[in-house]
């Protein structure tokens, strides 16, 4: 399911008024600055595509309150993910991190992670770079939601 959101709209027009004068990606026109900003709704929450570039790609999840979503991997590309809000728990590598505001994960290519909420919806940025950033690389080994493909 992909809807509109009509809030992170409202933010990027701040942002590029604010920023108009300085040159960089918040410049409206820019590539990589999303004017369509959609919304994915998922079983464990949703995620917002906020810039894509060539070898990059900023988006932000949301997982809801006791949700996660798949245990999985990607071949062709790394990701940073920072939490912004809420709390949960960050899976990277056999090891569990326990998700605050603040923290920061790298998620080398190839390595299996996952995130969790916890009490609260868990908020974090992800940063992904690589040569292929679209949903086809997600390589799912566990799914409470029926996702894995043998």
């Amino acid at each position: 399911v992909v809807a509109p959101v009509g809030g992170t709209g409202q933010c990027l027009r701040q942002l590029f008024a604010l920023h108009r004068h300085h040159p960089g990606p918040w410049q409206p026109g820019s590539d990589l600055v999303r004017a369509d900003l959609m919304r994915v709704e998922r079983p464990w929450g949703w995620y917002e595509d906020l810039l894509e570039a060539p070898g990059y790609k900023v988006k932000r999840l949301m997982v809801r309150r006791g949700c996660q979503f798949s245990l999985q991997r990607h071949h062709h590309r790394s990701e940073s993910w920072t939490v912004v809000s809420g709390d949960g728990g960050l899976f990277c590598d056999d090891r569990w991190h326990d998700a605050n505001p603040g923290l920061m994960l790298s998620i080398p290519c190839g390595a299996v992670h996952r995130a969790r909420g916890g009490q609260q919806d868990l908020l974090i940025l992800e940063v992904q770079h690589g040569s292929l950033l679209s949903e086809d690389d997600i390589e799912r080994l566990q799914d409470d939601y029926g996702r894995v493909i043998s």
